[in-house]
């Protein structure tokens, strides 16, 4: 079929029953992603199969583990710097829109990650067919970069799976299992990845019709009227997130569905307002925090973690939730304290989130067997990582260390998950030290992606690189950070955090303070993050921050922890708080705040990034916007302090 072509990044082969299979590989990439070659070559092979109609067309991917990751993000920035982005989202819609209109059935065969570009080649097949395996992950994440999807992705899928469902996958940027895609009408047919491509042969070879119920859905939720009643419904949920302000990619998704129209008018209407919103500031910053996490992400790449049991010792919240993060991802854990009762809360927890992850019993019960109570600590004599999740007090942390190290294995690693205590304190307390490091991880575990990994002045380089291989295990973010006290993320949000509490001390009431802050951009205001965090520990943070950095813990906080009021977990704080919600008192309508709060609590954080570059903290100011957006969630759309 394709004598005398030779393509770089894709392959065809054609059967007995005149079905092709072609296969995207692209060249020199560890992953398949739509850069502008790699589309200008699906052209060429559209255009030549439009000539010699198969009897059907099947894509698949050449590599091991994904479909297709989306577009080329290099060269979308590019396109931006270039005033190009119109072009080429138009160029993409052409393509797909040409393998769309090809006259015989199109069957994507979609195995691990298919997402953005990837998804939208999938919408623009007439089937789709998904391998039921854990890896196989279905989305539109586009308005994670400040867009929304431009290959024709919005103009299709609420046409495809009904609107409503549409716009929430879309909106929430969230992946689908390939159960999920299915239940949704998504994909047409699920099956082992080792049949996935016969199953895509025998769709071509007996086309499936879709259930009535889904057509029904889809027509109905598209209609001029339900457009106009469900349009301000989903604005209204969304602004209940993200401000229009701050994030405008999920109004410009909701607005440019609601005109509607035939597939191209959708189209041009799409790809005009994703072309806008490519040159809006928060789609910049955003584009640059995706970087930033590619930039962490890589740190642990291409070294052997050597870690397969790890154990825990102090199963508080921390603890407790680091040692079953690590079960969820697939090591052996053991979780040390002094009494099983002391335990059982974290075992509780731990079935939670493995309820919530991993949805089936044949998921949850391997994982809840790979985490076991172990009041004696017997699992550091097992263990390839043991991780000290203790209180802060680094006389009980250097004596634990003296008990436990002895009898670690030889080339163990040994971790302290303290958050403010300087490290090379710490180590003197450690026989062999070039394996001792901070594994600092943010409170909620399973939901703060960042760890920070903390050095002191005798630790192995190969122990790091061996740190950042397991963070990449555990699906976190590292960020190598020097071990002075409060590290990074919290030299920089303490003082934001203190000044808040100063503010409060002088009248000005918490919900203004938190409305000033969230206004700025931050996911949740200073004084309920305090009352979250725990004033204890907060104020344990800043004890230690104290003398370094000159700060003086306010009064209002000494008083509150006086009267035992330690914030969301004993139910009192600066709020009260019921069933994990705090109750914000009334603001008197009167009131005015003053013109500098948000000076005053952001320009601290601003100030001590700087002084953290300054010092050596981190190696780059890249480094430290990375820590500080994942670590304390710091407005992405900003770009990083």
């Amino acid at each position: 079929m394709f004598e005398g072509l030779r393509f770089q990044h894709w392959s065809s082969e054609q059967d007995a029953d005149r079905i092709v299979v072609l296969t995207l590989d692209r060249a020199g990439s560890s992953v398949n992603t739509f850069a502008r070659e790699v589309l200008d070559e699906l052209n060429e092979i559209v255009e030549r199969l439009s000539f010699e109609l198969p009897r059907g067309v099947v894509i698949r991917s050449g590599k091991p583990a994904g479909f297709i990751a989306g577009a080329d993000i290099r060269e979308f920035e590019s396109y931006e710097k270039s005033g190009a982005v119109l072009d080429a989202i138009s160029h993409g819609q052409r393509v797909l829109q040409n393998l769309a209109r090809l006259r015989c059935p199109t069957v994507a065969a979609i195995h691990g990650h298919c997402m953005g570009g990837g998804t939208e080649l999938a919408l623009a097949c007439r089937f789709r067919v998904a391998s039921r395996d854990p890896s196989t992950r279905i989305g539109l994440p586009e308005v994670k970069l400040g867009i929304f999807p431009g290959w024709g992705g919005s103009a299709r899928l609420p046409y495809l799976i009904g609107a409503p469902a549409a716009l929430e996958l879309m909106l929430s940027g969230r992946a689908a299992s390939a159960e999920n895609a299915h239940a949704l009408g998504l994909v047409d047919a699920v099956t082992s990845p080792e049949m996935l491509v016969e199953r895509a042969r025998e769709i071509i070879r007996r086309p499936p019709t879709r259930p009535l119920q889904q057509r029904l859905r889809a027509w109905a939720t598209n209609t001029w009227p339900a457009r106009q009643i469900l349009a301000p419904m989903v604005r209204k949920q969304t602004a209940a997130k993200a401000r229009p302000d701050h994030y405008p990619a999920p109004f410009a998704l909701i607005d440019t569905w609601r005109r509607g129209g035939g597939l191209p008018q959708r189209l041009k209407n799409e790809a005009r307002a994703v072309a806008r919103l490519a040159q809006t500031s928060t789609a910049r910053n955003l584009i640059r925090v995706f970087f930033l996490q590619e930039q962490l992400k890589a740190l642990g790449a291409g070294v052997e973690h050597g870690i397969r049991n790890v154990h825990v010792i102090g199963a508080g919240v921390m603890g407790g939730d680091i040692a079953a993060w690590s079960a969820l991802r697939g090591f052996k854990v053991t979780l040390q304290d002094r009494e099983q009762k002391y335990i059982d809360p974290a075992l509780k927890r731990a079935r939670e989130l493995f309820e919530k992850r991993l949805k089936t019993s044949e998921r949850i019960d391997p994982a809840l067997a790979r985490l076991k109570a172990d009041v004696e600590g017997k699992g550091v004599a097992e263990a390839d990582l043991v991780i000290e999740a203790i209180f802060e007090n680094a006389e009980a942390k250097e004596a634990l260390y003296r008990k436990a190290e002895p009898d670690m294995k030889a080339d163990a690693l040994l971790a302290s998950n303290t958050s403010s205590i300087p490290l090379d304190e710490l180590r003197q307390a450690v026989a062999n030290p070039v394996r001792f490091l901070g594994l600092h991880y943010f409170n909620p575990v399973a939901l703060m992606p960042l760890v920070e990994i903390v050095r002191q002045d005798k630790l192995d380089p190969a122990i790091e690189k061996r740190a950042f291989a397991f963070c990449k295990a555990i699906d976190k973010l590292p960020v190598p950070v020097k071990g002075t006290p409060g590290f990074l993320v919290n030299r920089i949000l303490m003082p934001y955090m203190l000044e808040a509490v100063r503010l409060y001390g002088e009248g000005v009431p918490g919900p203004v303070l938190d409305r000033a802050a969230k206004k700025f951009g931050m996911p949740m205001g200073p004084i309920e993050l305090a009352d979250t965090v725990g004033l204890d520990v907060a104020a344990s943070v800043g004890k230690e921050l104290s003398g370094f950095l000159n700060l003086e813990i306010p009064k209002g906080m000494e008083s509150l922890l006086e009267s035992g009021k330690r914030g969301k977990k004993d139910g009192e704080g600066f709020y009260k708080w019921e069933n994990g919600k705090a109750i914000k008192p009334e603001v008197d309508p009167g009131y005015s705040a003053p013109a500098d709060i948000e000076d005053r609590m952001i320009l601290p954080m601003l100030n001590e990034a700087v002084a953290c570059v300054h010092d050596g903290v981190v190696e780059s100011a890249d480094l430290c916007d990375a820590g500080v957006i994942f670590g304390t969630g710091f407005a992405p759309f900003r770009g990083g302090p």
